[in-house]
């Protein structure tokens, strides 16, 4: 199972950028799904995240400006930043609990990080 992140770039203050996430492999299930950013030199901290029914959670310092989605039958995850600035430069990863075929536990998984930088 592998999780492909892409849509990440330069943008100027107060611009938008989507990110997207696909979940490929053999998978029967998706639990929850997230986005997670690392800034440099500091921990990796939770974005965004939405459940399997689409309930969603955001970190206090993005409410109101990004917006997480998924399509189940799809296997993605996408997260629309709004209002960008300079403290949002960081690292995106995704993240997603996964049930593989023929398993009965789920296992997290990451994709690769796509580099999200905000200046002018």
């Amino acid at each position: 199972v592998q999780l492909q992140a892409s849509g990440g770039g330069l943008v100027q203050p107060g611009g938008s950028l989507r990110l997207s996430c696909v979940a490929s492999g053999s998978i029967s299930d998706i639990r929850d799904m997230g986005w997670y950013r690392q800034a440099p030199g500091k921990q990796r901290e939770s974005v965004a995240t939405i459940t399997r029914g689409g309930s969603t959670n955001y970190a206090d310092s993005v409410k109101g400006r990004f917006t997480i989605s998924r399509d189940n039958a799809k296997n993605t995850v996408d997260l629309q930043t709004n209002s960008l600035n300079p403290e949002d430069t960081a690292v995106y990863y995704c993240n997603a609990d996964v049930k593989r075929t023929y398993y009965f536990n789920y296992v997290n998984v990451w994709g690769q990080g796509t580099q999200v930088t905000v200046s002018s």
